[in-house]
């Protein structure tokens, strides 16, 4: 039998934020699959995945061309699961048992369903990020539009349904998938437990200036993912 779950985080150049996510992913079943992929050959040292403690056995270190897209993608093929979870390397959790737990029950409970987790956000960012989170309740369980920070997750049948993530696009591949499973008739589904990502771009860029910026994105890309990747041109 394949294993239950699959796990991919994607690394971007530079980025050393995964190292603070591997002691969560200790909650991870034993049987889980594990691969972190990076973009460039020194980002994630296969030797520092092999001596994180408590991690599943099934653990890799993976490259692949820069572009979170082609990251998840390559990552996916990499693995067996038939369950995939994505999670950003930014990624942390509260309680990562009850994280896990929740995803398993809810993949279980609604098999052919696109999951998410609610979004909280570190405390490295101004305070008025609560209203972002509030702000992701909104879209995500009303709106039907929640984002990869979420820590989505599908059964891998869906996933190759839908056709994987759309890796011409430079950004906004979560966003896409949302799409598609909505147009496939995909349901959303919150897991009932809470994924924490940082605030930092808030606290670089300035909480109004960031919180516009995302409003304007995500109103745009809606509208071009919402008719179908023959009019995103």
């Amino acid at each position: 039998m394949p294993p239950q779950l699959s796990v991919i985080v994607p690394v971007g150049p530079g980025d050393l934020a995964w190292r603070g996510l591997l002691p969560a992913l200790a909650a991870l079943p034993a049987d889980a699959q594990l691969r972190v992929v990076a973009c460039r050959d020194d980002d994630v040292p296969q030797a520092a995945i092999d001596a994180a403690p408590g991690l599943p056995a099934d653990r890799a270190r993976l490259q692949a061309p820069r572009g979170r897209a082609r990251q998840l993608n390559t990552g996916v093929r990499a693995t067996q699961g038939r369950l995939l979870w994505f999670l950003h390397a930014d990624t942390r959790f509260d309680d990562p048992a009850r994280a896990v737990a929740a995803v398993l029950a809810s993949a279980t409970a609604h098999p052919d369903a696109l999951g998410y987790l609610d979004l909280r956000f570190a405390d490295d960012g101004p305070a008025a990020t609560a209203i972002n989170a509030a702000g992701a309740w909104i879209r995500s369980r009303w709106l039907r539009m929640p984002f990869g920070d979420q820590g989505l997750f599908l059964a891998r049948a869906t996933f190759e349904r839908l056709g994987g993530f759309d890796e011409s696009l430079p950004a906004a591949e979560d966003h896409a998938l949302v799409w598609a499973a909505r147009r496939a008739g995909v349901p959303l589904r919150a897991a009932g437990a809470s994924i924490t990502t940082s605030a930092r771009r808030y606290a670089e860029h300035g909480w109004a200036r960031t919180t516009w910026r995302h409003l304007r994105l995500t109103a745009a890309q809606a509208w071009r993912f919402s008719r179908g990747p023959e009019h995103r041109a």
